[in-house]
C-alpha cells in the first residue's frame, strides 16, 4: 500500500467516525469534564493525531474507542497546562478516576446523546438557543448551518453558542436526563432540535449525500430513543409519526430523470385549472 493510499484510508476512516459519532464522543467526554468546550477542543486534537497516526499505524480495529481514549488523554494534558502541579492534583486525580470509570467502553460507544439533548435544554440555558446548541454540541452542526436553520448571521449565532458553553461550565450543569417532573418543561427544545436535524438530512431527496442521509436516520433513532423514555408524551410520538411518514416517500419524491413528482392533488389541480 502506498502512503498516499494510506492516507486516504485514514482520512475516509476520521470522515466516517465523524458523521457517525461525533456527537456521541462528544457528549461521553461532556459527561465527565462538565465542559462542552473542552471536550469538543480534546476531540479535535484526537481527531488530529488520528490522521497522523493512522497511515502508518493502520486504522483501529475501533476507531471511536481510539479517539475517545486519545481525547481523554487530551483533557487531562489540558488540565496539567492550565493549572499548578500542586494546586492541579486533586482535581486531575478526580478527572483522572471520571475518565477511568468509562474505559470500558472500548467494543461500542453508549449512546449519551440524549442525555447531553435534555442537558443542553436546562432551565438556566435561553430557551432561544437550547435547540441549536443541542445542533451544534450533539449532532455536529456548524454555526452557519444553524444560522441558516434559525435565519440568523452566522456572527451571531457562533457568539450565542458560545455564551451558551460558557454558561453550561460555569454554572457546572449536570449532564444527565432530568428526572421525571422536569422533563416536560425540556421536551420541546428537544423535540425541537431532533425535528431540525431530520429537516436538514430531508433536504438530501435523493438520499445520495451521506451526511444529510445520516442526519435523518440519527433523528429518527433519537425520536424514538424519547418515545422509550416518556412513553406518556403525545408530542414525541406524533413527531416520530411524521418523520416516518415522510422518510417512507423518500424514494418517491424525484423520478427516474431527477424531476420532482408532483402528488396527485396537485396533478388534478393543475388540470383543473388548464
Amino acid at each position: 500500500m502506498t502512503c498516499e493510499t494510506a492516507t486516504t484510508l485514514a482520512q475516509d476512516a476520521a470522515e466516517a467516525v465523524a458523521r457517525r459519532s461525533y456527537g456521541k464522543l462528544v457528549a461521553l467526554l461532556a459527561t465527565q469534564t462538565r465542559d462542552v468546550e473542552a471536550a469538543e477542543d480534546a476531540l479535535a486534537e484526537a481527531f488530529s493525531s488520528a490522521l497522523a497516526h493512522w497511515p502508518s499505524g493502520g486504522c483501529p480495529s475501533n476507531p471511536e474507542a481510539w479517539l475517545l481514549a486519545a481525547a481523554r488523554r487530551k483533557v487531562i494534558d489540558a488540565v496539567r497546562r492550565r493549572r499548578s502541579a500542586e494546586r492541579s492534583t486533586p482535581d486531575l486525580q478526580l478527572l483522572v478516576e471520571e475518565l477511568d470509570s468509562a474505559q470500558a467502553l472500548t467494543t461500542a460507544i453508549p449512546d449519551h446523546r440524549l442525555a447531553l439533548m435534555f442537558a443542553c435544554a436546562h432551565p438556566a440555558i435561553e430557551v432561544g438557543i437550547r435547540a441549536a446548541l443541542m445542533l451544534q454540541v450533539v449532532l455536529g452542526f456548524d454555526a452557519k448551518r444553524i444560522a441558516s436553520a434559525f435565519l440568523a448571521s452566522p456572527g451571531t449565532m457562533g457568539q450565542r453558542l458560545t455564551r451558551a458553553k460558557n454558561k453550561i461550565r460555569q454554572a457546572r450543569i449536570p449532564f444527565r436526563i432530568p428526572d421525571r417532573h422536569e422533563l416536560s418543561g425540556r421536551l420541546d427544545a428537544v423535540l425541537d432540535a431532533i425535528y431540525a436535524a431530520f429537516a436538514e438530512g430531508w433536504a438530501d431527496s435523493g438520499g445520495s449525500d451521506v451526511v444529510r442521509r445520516d442526519l435523518a436516520d440519527e433523528a429518527l433513532f433519537l425520536g424514538r430513543l424519547v418515545t422509550e423514555l416518556i412513553p406518556e408524551a403525545a408530542e414525541a410520538f406524533g413527531l416520530l409519526a411524521l418523520m416516518l411518514s415522510v422518510e417512507a416517500r423518500r424514494a418517491a419524491r424525484r423520478g427516474e430523470s431527477g424531476e420532482y413528482v408532483r402528488s396527485p392533488s396537485k396533478s388534478r389541480r393543475a388540470g383543473t385549472r388548464a
